[in-house]
């Protein structure tokens, strides 16, 4: 099943992702960000539901210069006092969030249509690529402004050693599958129980999308086995 869903991310498909019954318990689409095109979007959109955000790996992140939301928070915080009162201390599934910053294409119009969208995070992609290997912070801010309307999401160092979100899950499975590590995702939500969805919903997606439904054990154990 691992093997299915590194082919499928590898050739610009949709894998599902779940992360654990003992965390979120939720289901997240994911694609690499270099295959992204607006129907993608439209069917994060239509078929999953939940918030659209890019996973980078924190070497990508580090030679972009993002910090965590909350850093800019603890700074700011010293002149807006609501920043304190609305500090995120208590988070039910985690002991912090993975959110930076949000951005959009510079060539984008208003940024949320799924062409505009689309393209934000197919760049992100492409510039993620030479941010692996070096620091493209002032190419970064020359394509992309913020705030925006794709929500970047910064792997923790040491990925699966330290956090087994969908944003570390999803990172690592990209770096088993030796593409760049920088992957699209958007949580299934379920319209009937207004909830997140369960398994039994994500394999009937699955299915409609020939595609695989895989565990972050799976991934972890694959990506331990990598080294």
């Amino acid at each position: 099943m691992i093997e299915e869903a590194i082919e499928a991310l590898k050739n610009g498909k949709f894998v599902l992702l779940h992360d654990s019954g003992n965390r979120e318990n939720e289901v997240d689409m994911i694609i690499a960000c270099e295959y992204v095109k607006p129907e993608h979007v439209a069917m994060m959109r239509t078929i999953a539901g939940g918030l659209i955000c890019v996973s980078f790996h924190p070497k990508i992140a580090k030679n972009l210069g993002l910090p965590y939301l909350t850093e800019i928070y603890e700074e700011a915080m010293k002149k807006f006092r609501i920043l304190k009162l609305t500090w995120p201390n208590d988070i039910p599934y985690d002991e912090k969030s993975a959110f930076s910053i949000t951005v959009n294409h510079r060539k984008t119009f208003t940024g949320i249509t799924d062409k505009d969208r689309a393209l934000t995070i197919r760049e992100l992609g492409r510039i993620a690529r030479k941010a692996v290997e070096k620091n493209v912070m002032e190419e970064f801010g020359k394509n992309f402004r913020s705030p925006g309307h794709v929500h970047i999401l910064k792997a923790v160092d040491g990925l699966l050693e330290e956090r087994k979100g969908h944003t570390e899950l999803s990172v690592a499975l990209a770096e088993i599958a030796g593409i760049t590590p920088a992957v699209a995702i958007c949580e299934i939500l379920d319209a009937k129980t207004k909830r997140a969805a369960g398994l039994k919903k994500a394999r009937k997606i699955a299915r409609a999308l020939k595609t695989v439904l895989i565990s972050g054990k799976d991934v972890e154990i694959a990506w331990r086995r990598a080294g």
